[in-house]
């Protein structure tokens, strides 16, 4: 066996659409800057965005288990991932390690120059930051005392507020190692520990919904709030003025609280898709950070009459993983993505603020009484086709969705689902939408359904406009994919029946079809060179040529089914995806398979741009997009047929960069050490790589040491 050395073709760049997990949030105040930046973790590492734009500045290196919790000071930035604790500088790099726990650590408190840790074994954990080494340890038995949250009360010297699952708290010097005060507690399990804006005063957040404002000085319960969503998962309070408190919860909904006349004054509804992980008020300021499991970092300002807040700005992906992906226009810049989670988002690969969020799609029908926020959602996108001939027009976008016979229309400059929805007049009930495909003049959509149904539709008044076949069946069976030629002049369509067909556009009148070996799995047509290629469900590939309407190509390699495809921009090469968790790259002019790689996570979806530059996949069970760029545009790749025993090897899936953006934290206070360009040759001059401004004053050395040194001489006399 002919062992692979990784693709020749495609290198790793970067992942997009990867903002936040259900990971609590840490915010920093740089003095330096003047700015608050949050943290938020991504698997194995974390991602610092400035708040005012969020903008991502840092992204860390990777732990080797995913993060469960972060906490920040002012000059460092504290990572747990399972047993191991990490502090990172410039929000990057690792400059300590702490090891000592033998459970997972689930809870950070950094406190001066200690570190404060929990784990679920009942050990907690005082380190020396710089050292690191232990400076206390107490042990607590789990089933009696189980920390769940740390604070420090301010102003209390070296002490420290536990609360546990059984609902105590314990009030603790940890410079003494002391236990000083234990309070019984409201016989709920505490989930948050938050110090309100007065001294002595604490706010208690419960699993049971309760949150106690409470004075730990006199031990007195000042007063009491009920949440009706379930546990407290965060508690926060304003310091710009109003005495108001906000409480998230699992579902997704953060209440506000007044403090003074004692009563919810607002709520925000729906704030996240999944439990609101953490929110966190910006001192001074009337705005307020929160993050979630749905993948989304959001700014929330209060300038509304009654207390209300409104988003001002967010960075959301998709909270679910996506599925289909493909490149909208020409420029090779946007990438449209539809995710299980039901949103249809579009990802720019040049900047994050060009990134759009078309929404989810809605039914079309009023909202009656006791119809729920979810039950008017439509269910997730299975396929969609885009085209940016006349989106400025109408619509450009139509997707099928899960279950479901009527295509929806979307409009991509507005960012909105479209007024219209694509059924055919008279089908059976239990038929649903399974592939579509837009001309490339922008006016038409041809749809095929499960019951064997090919039907084509006018974009701009949403008619239906005939459909194809005898007793307006196309197929004998369902319909697994459609295309139209650049001209207008053919459509092709193929069914589970095992034919592939070709029509004419205009006329809707079959003009000849082609027996396949298997049934296919899907189809997609290269118009530029009239290549149309074919997924089998024997996991093989055929390539037919439409104008001598004969298979061309067959690949066989794979060995799983193969989700999705692409053609490179001058068809030459067709790009395969499959769940044997492998990408190949099959070269059409010389028949062979020119490269192949294995992932970790088998792909589902694949599109190559339509510039070449960047190969964009995504995968299961994640919920990024992922960049590879092609290495054939930036220099020679010696491409060579691959054995058919050929073993591929394992990629990395690229990682977060934040080369593309404003690195401020990492530019302003990263080490200028020059480090030397290897030595090209023993006989060559090797030149150093450095702009002018660096090395044109060596020509003035002398010059420069008399002017310094006179200088030094000046100061000393002063």
């Amino acid at each position: 066996l002919l062992a692979g050395g990784g693709s020749s073709l495609f290198s790793g760049f970067r992942v997009l659409g990867l903002y936040s997990n259900h990971v609590p949030h840490a915010l920093r105040y740089h003095k330096k800057h003047r700015e608050f930046y949050v943290v938020t973790a991504v698997g194995k590492c974390f991602h610092t965005y400035n708040v005012n734009r969020l903008g991502i500045v840092a992204v860390s290196n990777s732990l080797p288990d995913d993060i469960s919790c972060v906490a920040a000071d002012r000059m460092l930035v504290f990572a747990a991932a399972g047993q191991l604790i990490s502090a990172f500088a410039r929000n990057k790099e690792v400059v300590m390690c702490y090891h000592g726990h033998s459970q997972e650590v689930r809870v950070l408190l950094p406190l001066g120059d200690q570190l404060i840790s929990a784990d679920s074994g009942g050990d907690v954990i005082v380190w020396d930051v710089q050292g690191g080494d232990v400076y206390l340890r107490l042990q607590f038995d789990p089933a009696t005392f189980d920390v769940t949250a740390m604070m420090h009360p301010s102003t209390y010297l070296n002490k420290v507020l536990l609360g546990s699952s059984q609902g105590a708290l314990q009030l603790w010097n940890i410079k003494t190692s002391k236990l000083l005060f234990t309070f019984p507690g409201w016989s709920a399990g505490v989930t948050v520990l938050q110090q309100t804006p007065a001294v002595d005063t604490v706010g208690i957040g419960t699993a049971t919904g309760r949150i106690i404002i409470h004075n730990i000085r006199l031990d007195e319960t000042l007063m009491s709030f009920t949440q009706d969503w379930g546990p407290i998962s965060s508690l926060a309070f304003r310091t710009d003025g109003p005495p108001i408190m906000a409480s998230g919860s699992p579902q997704g909904h953060i209440a506000f609280w007044d403090l003074d006349r004692r009563q919810l004054v607002t709520q925000q509804r729906h704030a996240h898709s999944t439990a609101v992980a953490t929110a966190t008020f910006l001192h001074g300021e009337p705005l307020l950070v929160t993050n979630g499991a749905d993948n989304a970092i959001k700014v929330w300002i209060f300038d509304q009459e009654g207390g209300g807040a409104r988003l001002l700005r967010s960075r959301q992906g998709h909270s679910a993983p996506p599925t289909t992906i493909h490149h909208h226009g020409n420029d090779g810049k946007n990438i449209l993505s539809a995710g299980q989670d039901g949103t249809l988002q579009s990802f720019s690969t040049v900047h994050e603020r060009f990134n759009k969020n078309l929404g989810h799609g809605q039914f079309k029908q009023k909202k009656k009484k006791g119809l729920s926020y979810e039950e008017l959602r439509l269910p997730a996108i299975t396929s969609f086709s885009s085209a940016a001939a006349r989106q400025s027009d109408w619509d450009g976008i139509v997707a099928c969705h899960r279950g479901r016979l009527a295509a929806t229309t979307w409009n991509y400059q507005r960012c909105t689902m479209g007024a219209h929805h694509l059924q055919p007049p008279v089908t059976r009930r239990d038929s649903i939408a399974t592939a579509v495909a837009i001309t490339s003049c922008g006016n038409f959509a041809v749809i095929g359904s499960s019951c064997g149904r090919v039907d084509v539709y006018n974009l701009q008044s949403g008619l239906h406009r005939g459909c194809y076949g005898d007793n307006n069946k196309a197929h004998s069976g369902a319909v697994r994919g459609v295309a139209t030629d650049t001209l207008n002049q053919l459509s092709l369509t193929t069914g589970s029946d095992w034919l592939l067909k070709f029509w004419r556009f205009k006329t809707r009148k079959e003009e000849e079809q082609l027996k396949l070996n298997a049934a296919p799995a899907s189809m997609m047509l290269h118009r530029d060179s009239g290549m149309l290629a074919l997924a089998l469900d024997d996991f093989t590939l055929l390539v037919v040529d439409i104008e001598t309407r004969r298979v061309v190509r067959k690949f066989t390699g794979h060995h799983g089914n193969i989700n999705d495809m692409t053609f490179s921009p001058d068809g030459r090469w067709l790009v395969t995806v499959a769940m044997d968790c492998t990408i190949r790259t099959w070269d059409l002019p010389s028949g062979c398979l020119v490269d192949c790689f294995l992932v970790a996570m088998a792909p589902v979806g694949v599109s190559l741009s339509p510039t070449g530059d960047f190969l964009v996949t995504t995968h299961v069970d994640s919920l990024g997009v992922y960049l590879w760029t092609n290495k054939s545009l930036c220099g020679p790749v010696g491409l060579r047929p691959l054995p058919a025993d050929y073993q591929p090897a394992v990629e990395t899936l690229p990682g977060v960069t934040a080369d593309e953006l404003e690195q401020e934290i990492a530019s302003e206070e990263a080490d200028d050490a020059f480090e030397s360009a290897d030595q090209l040759g023993a006989e060559l001059v090797t030149l150093s790589l450095m702009p002018e401004s660096r090395w044109k004053s060596l020509l003035h050395l002398d010059v420069i040491k008399v002017r310094e040194g006179g200088v030094a001489r000046t100061n000393m006399e002063a």
